[in-house]
């Protein structure tokens, strides 16, 4: 596997465990916060230790977004549609709302890589910001897709 799948992946197991929150993730999974964090560690000893399937399976239940199951649908040229409902509508007003909600995300991703290539170099903390707009960006997607569907 290579460094940038091997990184993809942690990288959104963190934002799974981020998105359910550490004390949920311990409960639903019964394994510890330490066991959890190592699972998206860059650290070397870590480096080759991935969520279980079953984990990321009891987790993304509880999400707000199937970040694993994205990723790795990503990585293999697969497109997902995303059926379960969030708490409820995110917005009210159906597709209109959500097309300028989609278009507010984008620009505030517009504006933070703006910022982090200024310097000509985005930093570990600028790509998570990144990378948050991005996941927002992609919410507000699926949103438009179910509403689409529906109307279909």
């Amino acid at each position: 596997m290579t460094d940038r799948v091997t990184n993809y992946l942690k990288k959104h197991s963190e934002a799974l465990i981020k998105d359910v929150g550490y004390a949920t993730a311990c409960e639903v999974t019964g394994k510890s916060k330490a066991t959890l964090g190592r699972y998206y560690s860059d650290a070397s000893e870590h480096v080759n230790r991935f969520m279980p399937i079953d984990t990321a399976v009891q987790l993304e239940a509880v999400a707000s977004y199937p970040h694993v199951t994205s990723a790795m649908a990503e990585l293999n040229g697969i497109s997902l549609s995303h059926d379960k409902p969030t708490q409820g509508p995110r917005s009210v007003g159906g597709v209109n709302s959500h097309v300028v909600e989609l278009s507010q995300r984008f620009a505030l991703l517009m504006a933070e890589y703006h910022q982090a290539i200024q310097d000509a170099k985005i930093s570990n903390n600028e790509a998570k910001r990144l990378l948050h707009e991005t996941v927002e960006l992609q919410k507000v997607l699926v949103e438009i897709k179910l509403h689409l569907e529906a109307e279909t």
